[in-house]
């Protein structure tokens, strides 16, 4: 990020697995927290989709939003194929290590925009708050194309 001349904040904390064990460290640092979504397609492609910490993602919905099939969480072993990441380590960020057009990295069109979002630097016990463009622009820099996309929501009963 410093060669690409990009601002960011860092916090090392305990390691967190889930957005609920997560709560206190996010009470303490500003800007919009995120949870993770490694996905399959039916048509075998992968996908890493980043949202809001406590969005509730609609699964059915959210294929057609990205351009693609049904999906299903993806396996850890392909996680660490591709990203070189375990699961609680996810991260937009994990995508410096897979190779372009190996996986979609999809971001939420809010935390696109957003001037401060928070994610992990490839592992839990840390985190790193850059803005949505600057995260947009390292993925590309990676030789990604990043996907914004409107993420449909799970209606609540």
């Amino acid at each position: 990020m410093a060669s690409l001349a990009i601002p960011f904040e860092h916090h090392e904390h305990e390691a967190v697995f889930t957005v609920e064990e997560s709560r206190g460290i996010k009470a303490a640092i500003p800007g919009e927290h995120t949870k993770n979504l490694f996905l399959k397609d039916a048509g075998g492609a992968f996908w890493l989709v980043t949202v809001p910490a406590e969005m509730r993602v609609n699964l059915k919905a959210l294929p057609q939003a990205i351009g693609c099939k049904r999906v299903s969480f993806g396996k850890p072993e392909d996680m660490e194929r591709l990203l070189g990441l375990t699961p609680g380590s996810v991260t937009p960020l994990g995508a410096i290590h897979a190779e372009p057009g190996s996986i979609t990295v999809v971001l939420d069109r809010g935390l696109a925009d957003a001037e401060r979002i928070n994610v992990h630097p490839l592992r839990n016990t840390a985190t790193i708050g850059l803005s949505g463009a600057d995260c947009l622009r390292l993925l590309e820099e990676w030789g990604h194309a990043p996907l914004i996309a409107e993420i449909p929501v799970q209606e609540t009963a």
